[in-house]
């Protein structure tokens, strides 16, 4: 059977090349994209070659940065241009095949096997049309399988493509460290090192039921992957995985002291959870808040909500209670998540009860429908409840300076 024809394309330095395509007055400098350290988000959430050179690391704070590259140009984040570039990257990618599947907004694995074209001669193209149409660089690895093209894309930075065949493959990565692998995280790492399998290639060699022994199924799944056995497919792009969760969290830029200071917070986080759901016909069948006290504890608490939802005031009132009930004000408040969970696509069968008030809630998707549409045109801040104008306490640009778990970058 012949081999499939995989690529893994990743974007060098995303969030920072797309910023200094923006400005290109950057360019030639070491830039950082960060937080604010007056809204104590003060840390690196991406970094440019040059940065990257001085010693910069992703989630270094910004004056420790500073520091180590005392010309570094720190930039606040533009995540939704960010995610204009990876739409870009994707028409690029487009062009070769529908079987694109993100990993993350700068990362894309592509099958092009039904091109009948050499894998190299593509990444090439590829390379190549991302520099001179967008502005940016991409590392890219063409393997026979999505494991080994994703570990090929990281072999050479930037701007580089990276072949691993069948026939090469042992020759080219079996001695790497095994944190290379996909999936094969720290504690994993350790794991293996404690059974004396620091290497790709000694975990190759290794009796798989040893592995299984130590690790279960994950350990089954590194095996299969350090010799050449992955077989997962490659997703059609019109692949649609809905999200368990939508959530929104925020680190203030002072801490909240009571309810009513607390209460517009969730308010505010709850807004943008209305505007997804929306955005993406989805319904929300609980909600959960986290709070990240003075101390750094941190306190989860969820509900199951009667009926699914999508309006942010239900959301947020049901957060506000959560609150209400369970946190006792002995300590501050310095962060807040708010999270629609249990979530449901639209259309999906719901049990109602004889009382349910389809009015009330035909008024409120009209609602919702209007809000996003003043929004989507006028933008997100367009729109706000009064109750919010007064708050001090949330960061400048609540847009930009939201960091979430997963939006730092590499």
């Amino acid at each position: 059977m012949k081999d499939r024809v995989i690529l893994h394309s990743d974007a060098n330095c995303f969030y920072a090349s797309c910023e200094m395509v923006m400005n290109p007055s950057l360019r030639g400098k070491a830039v950082a994209v960060g937080g604010h350290e007056e809204d104590r988000h003060g840390i690196i959430l991406a970094k440019s070659e040059l940065a990257k050179i001085a010693g910069v690391k992703t989630g270094m704070p910004l004056w420790e940065a500073r520091n180590l590259c005392p010309n570094i140009i720190i930039v606040p984040p533009h995540f939704e241009c960010y995610s204009k570039f990876s739409k870009l990257l994707h028409k690029i990618y487009e062009r070769y095949t529908d079987y694109i599947e993100p990993f993350g907004l700068d990362e894309c694995w592509l099958d092009v096997t039904a091109c009948g074209v050499d894998g190299y001669v593509i990444a090439e193209e590829i390379r190549n049309a991302v520099k001179n149409e967008l502005g940016l660089t991409v590392s890219i690895g063409v393997s026979f399988n999505k494991v080994f093209a994703k570990l090929g894309s990281d072999l050479k930075k930037p701007d580089a493509v990276t072949v691993i065949t069948r026939e090469n493959f042992k020759e080219k990565i079996w001695s790497l460290p095994v944190s290379e692998l996909l999936y094969c995280g720290r504690q994993t790492s350790k794991a293996l090192a404690s059974c004396g399998i620091p290497t790709i290639g000694t975990l190759a060699r290794a009796q798989k039921e040893m592995i299984v022994r130590h690790l279960g199924k994950n350990g089954e799944a590194l095996w299969l992957y350090a010799n050449g056995l992955d077989t997962s497919r490659v997703a059609h792009k019109d692949d649609y995985t809905p999200p368990k969760s939508v959530g929104h969290g925020i680190t203030c830029r002072e801490n909240l002291e009571n309810m009513d200071e607390a209460s517009k917070v969730i308010v505010s986080l709850s807004l943008d959870i209305g505007y997804k759901l929306r955005k993406e016909k989805l319904w929300a069948g609980g909600v959960s808040l986290v709070i990240k006290d003075e101390h750094f504890m941190h306190n989860s608490y969820q509900v199951k909500l009667d009926f699914p939802t999508q309006d942010e005031r239900k959301i947020a009132k049901e957060a506000i209670a959560l609150l209400n009930k369970n946190f006792d004000w002995r300590t501050k408040i310095r962060a807040i998540t708010v999270t629609a969970i249990s979530i449901e696509q639209d259309g999906a069968p719901v049990q109602q009860d004889m009382f349910f008030d389809h009015e009330k809630e035909d008024k409120s998707k009209r609602l919702g429908s209007v809000i996003n549409d003043i929004k989507d045109t006028y933008g997100k801040g367009s729109i706000l409840p009064a109750t919010v104008l007064d708050e001090k306490k949330m960061p400048k640009n609540r847009q930009e300076d939201t960091v979430l778990p997963g939006m730092m970058h590499k």
